[in-house]
């Protein structure tokens, strides 16, 4: 960027007569206090389906960035333990860097569990999908060119969807509900990829299986017990991992908490994050020979800028299979 660009803050204090020296470190904390700050969606609030809660921000890359074609985007969905959380926490790095690499982002909201357990999220994150779609010469978008990601439990849901056969209904009396919910390609952070309280408990240890949204996520009293036989079907029907196939696009995963065992005092839900579960998927994902990047927060450790390695990874991952 020109020092002389009327958009760099430096030169702004030039233009306001403001001329101090300033030193590269602050330089640099001014570029990193830029790259916090989220630019205003271009679509605020576009309501995609029936619910209170199906509502999205749409944010479209500057038309000399497309070359002329509709913009690929990548939707994501928030975390919060499918208790909590809003659209409003799309990473602002996740928004400025695929807007600058011409990568149209939406961030959706989705039911939370104690009005809608399961599948309700899910089926909001394939609503949502189908929406963009629908709507794609509206937004100046690709159809064609649709990834998914989220944080924790918005991650889950890109990758139940992700995972799913096509669920298009062709004889759907909503025009919505006839788009494909098939992606490009999926990207989660701190992602659990299997909700089965079995599966938590034998691949992470510790009381992960214990975690305060499990009982809720499948509209569970809070007595219930995990370990019976009778809702197994449904902790599976739950998993991203249990509807892996051949056919399922590739995944970027990233996590941060430690790779070690869990302590056996370790607190009721510790490990929710764990990487192990990024590691049971890959395990499913390779013999298919579908590509799945696993990161981990110690593979930047020793990197010249840490704190920019996962993001820098993520975006060019939607780049690589999004820009084709």
């Amino acid at each position: 960027m020109s020092w002389l660009s009327r958009s760099h803050p430096l030169a702004l204090m030039g233009l306001l007569g403001l001329f101090v020296p300033v030193s590269h470190e602050a330089v640099v904390r001014i570029q990193r206090r830029m790259a916090t700050v989220r630019p205003r969606p271009d679509v605020a609030e576009l309501r995609y389906g029936p619910f209170d809660r199906n509502v999205m921000d749409v944010w479209t890359p500057p038309r000399e960035k497309l070359g002329g074609r509709p913009a690929p985007v990548v939707i994501f969905f928030h975390g919060g333990g499918f208790l909590g959380g809003d659209k409003s926490s799309v990473p602002a790095w996740l928004v400025r860097r695929c807007l600058a690499e011409g990568i149209a982002v939406a961030s959706a909201n989705y039911r939370l569990s104690r009005q809608s357990p399961y599948p309700g999220p899910m089926l909001d994150g394939a609503r949502a999908v189908q929406f963009l779609r629908h709507k794609a010469d509206a937004l100046g978008i690709d159809p064609d060119r649709i990834a998914a990601c989220g944080n924790s439990a918005g991650a889950g849901i890109a990758l139940w969807v992700g995972f799913q056969g096509d669920m298009a209904d062709p004889s759907d009396p909503d025009p919505v509900g006839r788009e494909s919910t098939r992606l490009v390609c999926i990207g989660g952070v701190g992602a659990q990829t299997s909700y089965d309280p079995r599966f938590i408990k034998r691949w992470i240890g510790g009381r992960a299986h214990e975690h305060a949204a499990i009982r809720p996520f499948f509209g569970l009293k809070p007595d219930a017990d995990l370990d019976g036989p009778s809702c197994g079907s449904l902790f599976e029907d739950a998993s991203p991992l249990h509807h892996v196939s051949v056919d399922d696009p590739p995944v970027f995963l990233y996590y941060s908490e430690p790779k070690g065992p869990l302590p056996s005092d370790a607190r009721p839900g510790e490990g929710i994050h764990h990487p192990n579960f990024g590691i049971a998927l890959k395990e499913r994902l390779d013999p298919l020979q579908i590509e799945c990047i696993l990161r981990h927060e110690d593979d930047y450790r020793d990197t010249p800028n840490p704190e920019d390695g996962m993001p820098r990874d993520f975006v060019a991952f939607f780049q690589r299979h999004l820009l084709k």
